[in-house]
C-alpha cells in the first residue's frame, strides 16, 4: 500500500456543468423562438433578426464558461493542473471580451438592427442563463472536501525502528 492516493479521474463538478450547458440549450432554444418571435411582432423582419442575434450572442458569452471549465478540467490531477485551469478559463474570458468587441463593432453600423429588441433579448438570455446557474448550483449535492483522497493506512501503526 502507498500513502500516495491515486489521483482522481475529474473533479466532482463536471456534472453540474454538464447539467449547466444542456439546460442552456433548451433555454436558446426557447428563448430563439420568443426573441425572434417577439422581434417579428414588434418591429418586422428587422425585429426578428435583432431578437436572434441578441439571443444568440447571450447564449454564447454564457456558454464559453462552463465549456471553458469542462475542457481545464481534463487536466486535473496533474502537476500543472492550477496553471493550466486559469490559463483555459482566462483564455475564454478573453475570446468572450473579443467576440463582444467584434460583434458590437460589426452590428454598431447595421441597418437591420433594432436596438431595443437586440438589447432586451440579451438582457433575457443573460437572467435566464443566471437562474438556470443558481438552480444547477443550488441544486448541487457534492460535499465540501468531495475530491479529497484519504491515506490508506495509519502511520502511527509503523515501527519506528
Amino acid at each position: 500500500m502507498s500513502d500516495i492516493p491515486e489521483p482522481v479521474a475529474a473533479p466532482s463538478i463536471n456534472p453540474v456543468l454538464r447539467t449547466v450547458l444542456a439546460w442552456t440549450g433548451i433555454a436558446a432554444v426557447l428563448l430563439i423562438i420568443l426573441g425572434g418571435g417577439i422581434g417579428y411582432l414588434v418591429a418586422g423582419v428587422n425585429g426578428l433578426w435583432s431578437g436572434l442575434a441578441g439571443v444568440g450572442l447571450a447564449v454564447i458569452f454564457l456558454a464559453l464558461t462552463p465549456i471553458s471549465v469542462l475542457i481545464a478540467n481534463r487536466w486535473y490531477g496533474r502537476e500543472m493542473f492550477a496553471t493550466v485551469f486559469f490559463g483555459i478559463v482566462m483564455g475564454g474570458w478573453l475570446l468572450k471580451l473579443v467576440i463582444f468587441i467584434v460583434a458590437i463593432v460589426i452590428l454598431r453600423g447595421q441597418d437591420w438592427i433594432v436596438p431595443p429588441v437586440i438589447f432586451l433579448s440579451l438582457v433575457a438570455g443573460i437572467v435566464v442563463s443566471l437562474v438556470i446557474d443558481a438552480v444547477a448550483f443550488s441544486k448541487l449535492r457534492v460535499p465540501h472536501v468531495s475530491d479529497v483522497v484519504l491515506p490508506t493506512r495509519n502511520p502511527e501503526e509503523e515501527n519506528d525502528s
